[in-house]
């Protein structure tokens, strides 16, 4: 029988852009994410994403466009949190209320964020149609980064 192992984790939190679900006027008990450290490797685990203030506010009703962009910017802020950036992501899920409608909108909104990062490759993704936790948000992303270190400079190498 194997050791059981500590798993090294931790909450990833940034309170300027996005409050903690437990903070909600109906609490909900999840983490906004986790950081978790595998000695020189650390794996971020984003949880679901949308369009909410730092009051838990969903803003941007009914702007598709807009909520993904805040979606885009609380992200960014997690990952932020952590030293990382969306060069980092290497996995998204992507939740739309209505697919059929907003695919379209929600391709070439992400096409544009990800080139003005000159994000290459990009990162595996999946879409799917979802009921989501309000009925106000239109889009719901999460997502796993990986930041690993460096790679040590060759002193052979001049």
């Amino acid at each position: 029988m194997l050791d059981p192992i500590t798993l090294n984790k931790t909450a990833i939190t940034n309170l300027d852009v996005l409050n903690e679900a437990w903070n909600y006027q109906k609490p909900s008990s999840f983490s906004r994410g986790l950081c978790l450290n595998f000695g020189a490797v650390t794996v971020l685990l984003i949880s679901g994403t949308a369009s909410i203030d730092e009051t838990g506010v969903s803003v941007h009703i009914g702007d598709f466009r807009a909520q993904l962009r805040r979606t885009f910017a609380n992200i960014t802020a997690l990952l932020s949190a952590q030293g990382a950036t969306w060069h980092n992501i290497v996995r998204t899920t992507c939740y739309l209320r209505d697919i059929e409608r907003d695919y379209a909108a929600f391709n070439e909104e992400r096409t544009a964020f990800f080139s003005a990062l000159g994000l290459n490759p990009l990162p595996a993704s999946t879409g799917i149609q979802a009921i989501l936790c309000r009925p106000e948000l239109l889009i719901e992303i999460e997502a796993i980064a990986v930041i690993c270190p460096a790679p040590a400079a060759d002193p052979h190498t001049t």
